[in-house]
Order: C-alpha cells, then structure tokens, then sequence
C-alpha cells in the first residue's frame, strides 16, 4: 500500500491485537511499519471472566502491555465485552474503572453474542451456563454510557466511545456507507454500490494473484431502494443519526416516505427521536438497536 498509493499526511493505519501478541520488538516494528492506531482485545480485567472468554492473558499483564504499547502508539484502543454470564454490574464497573485509568482515548463495549458453531454455542446448549438477563446486560450498558462520558469520552457509536478526534475512522467509513477498497485475503470492498470479497484461503488467493486472475469469489450489486435501507441500518449506529436533507440527496429517496411505518412505530415507542434535520436513536434504543433495524429492511 506505501509503494502503491499517496497517503494523506494524517492517514489512519489501524490493526487489531491481542494482548500477549504485543511484545516490545512487534510494537516496534509495527511503529516503523507505519502503524498508527492499535485495538486490543482486552476483554474485561476480570480474570474469571478472562478465563470464561478463552482468553490467555491477566489483567495485570495488561496494565504492563498497555504502557509499553502506548509509549510508541498513543492511539490505542480497548475492545470490552459485557453481560458475560457470572459477571455482575460491580465487576463491570470495576473493568471500566481499569480502563479509564489507563488514560485510553478510545473503548469500545459490546454486549457477549453467542454464535453458532463456536464453543459458547457448544456450552450454552449443554447447559453449562445461562447468559444473564436482559435487565442486568440493560443497566450494564447504560453505566458504561454514564461512566465513559464523564471521564470525557464520548459516545459516538453505539458500541464506541472516543475522546474528541480519536473516533474510529476507517469504521466511520463503514457506518457512512462511503466506498472503501480491501486488498488480501478475505477483504472486502465497497464501490459504486458493489460488494466484494476476496478469497479467504491465502493459497487460493496468491495461485490467483499470481496466475492475472482476480481474487474476487463474491460479489453483489445493490439495487437503489437496497442501498438506501442499508445506508438507514449503519446510520442509525452513529450517535449523530441520520441527515434527512443529506440522505435524500445521496439517495434518492425521502426517508419518510421510504420508512414511514418503522419510523412512526419507534418514535412512538420512544426509540427513536427527529428535529428538524435529524433522526437517530433515543438511548432507550440504542439498547434495542439490533431489533428496531430489522423494521427497516
């Protein structure tokens, strides 16, 4: 990519870690390859709860982690999870409070999902646990909501959390709907309303790159109206909801008239707030998000 493309001076270069991966000599040479902005699956700073994930770290391995990467990589990122079963609201105000004091410009916070064909899958179904309920997964996050802003980062997504300037550009990207390019294995691209995604196998896609062929194994055309309700899901994430005026004149579509039934249910319900520009998520639906988006496909 360096020897490819002209970077803007003040580019984002972000890669996803794993705390026990991050040894001194990677972190430099992740400095000296360009790196600019780390997330660290950090997870919780419980180490029953370290041990319930699967996950091979300490929380005190990550206090040491944590101040070697930032004194090379100031832009660094937490990745938490909550509502894992035996965690209670004090342990997860106590891994916030951890975070917090590591002085880290950006968290983010998501709710444990439990997918299929995973080892939580497994266990779930074998009754070796019962995730917690929906009340206490609830006051979870909207302590987190509380916490975080007045420790001065702001909620800017629904799952993520920045001081000014440090919000999560390539994400932002995403949630925007604007196209973006992806090279390697497995990446993804979005242009001119086509999606497409690279070969997962690194064998096959080298064979391809090397043999002139394209590395792409699926690709998708999104009709107008397909779009425009895509381009409704990923706003609806950000805080700062969705421009009317903009939305239309991007799309094509006025978004009453594309969503009325979604829009007037949640803004009865009171998920959903509009002003005269606007309209986004109340708190009480940001909890509910994955549901209220489901109305607007």
């Amino acid at each position: 990519i360096f020897s490819h493309f002209r970077l803007a001076a003040d580019y984002e270069f972000s890669i996803e870690a794993n705390p026990l991966n991050l040894t001194s000599e990677k972190i430099e040479f992740l400095k000296q390859s360009g790196v600019n902005r780390v997330s660290l699956g950090v997870q919780s700073f419980d180490s029953e709860i370290l041990t319930f994930l699967e996950r091979d770290h300490q929380p005190d391995q990550i206090f040491e982690i944590v101040k070697s990467l930032q004194s090379r990589i100031s832009n660094t990122s937490l990745d938490l999870i909550f509502a894992v079963p035996g965690q209670s609201l004090a342990g997860w105000k106590q891994t916030l409070q951890n975070a917090v004091q590591l002085n880290i410009p950006h968290i983010s916070t998501y709710g444990l999902t439990i997918e299929k064909g995973t080892s939580f899958w497994s266990r779930e179904k074998a009754g070796l646990f019962d995730l917690p309920q929906d009340d206490l997964a609830g006051d979870m996050y909207e302590y987190a909501l509380e916490f975080l802003d007045q420790a001065g980062l702001q909620h800017y997504e629904i799952s993520n959390f920045a001081r000014p300037g440090y919000e999560c550009r390539h994400n932002e990207v995403y949630w925007t709907g604007y196209p973006y390019f992806g090279f390697g294995p497995g990446a993804a691209s979005y242009l001119d309303g086509i999606r497409r995604q690279n070969h997962r196998s690194v064998i096959t896609w080298l064979k391809r790159v090397q043999a002139g062929e394209s590395p792409i194994v699926d690709q998708e055309e999104l009709e107008p109206e397909a779009r425009a309700r895509e381009a409704i899901i990923f706003g609806l994430r950000r805080r700062a909801g969705i421009n009317r005026r903009e939305f239309q004149e991007r799309y094509g579509f006025d978004l009453h008239q594309l969503a009325e039934t979604a829009i007037r249910t949640n803004l009865e319900a009171g998920l959903l707030e509009e002003t005269d520009t606007h309209l986004k998520l109340t708190s009480a639906g940001c909890l509910l998000a994955d549901s209220i988006v489901v109305d607007f496909l």
